[in-house]
């Protein structure tokens, strides 16, 4: 979380699998529980926003073409790549 950004405390629970799972990746990153879940949850957030503007587009536009998603996928496939190679430098 950004500093001077007000935080909300929430109290979730879980699946005993899938806390210890959280954990595990919170540590792998060297965060906190708190900003790993912000952070994926934020991730998702952002893809449920995605997800709503294609759809809003194909509506007014119609279904993208094959030939579209496969550039697409092969963009995405390039940059999750890039993304990767940048974490590993940190």
């Amino acid at each position: 979380m950004a500093r001077g950004r007000l935080a909300r405390k929430l109290a979730i629970s879980m699946d005993a699998d899938l806390a210890d799972g959280v954990r595990a990746a919170a540590a792998d990153e060297g965060v906190s529980v708190s900003a790993w879940i912000s952070a994926t949850s934020r991730d998702a957030l952002q893809i449920r926003e995605g997800l709503a503007a294609v759809a809003e587009w194909e509506a007014e536009h119609g279904a993208f073409a094959e030939a579209e998603l496969s550039m697409a996928r092969m963009r995405v496939a390039a940059e999750s790549t890039v993304a990767v190679e940048r974490r590993a430098v940190l």
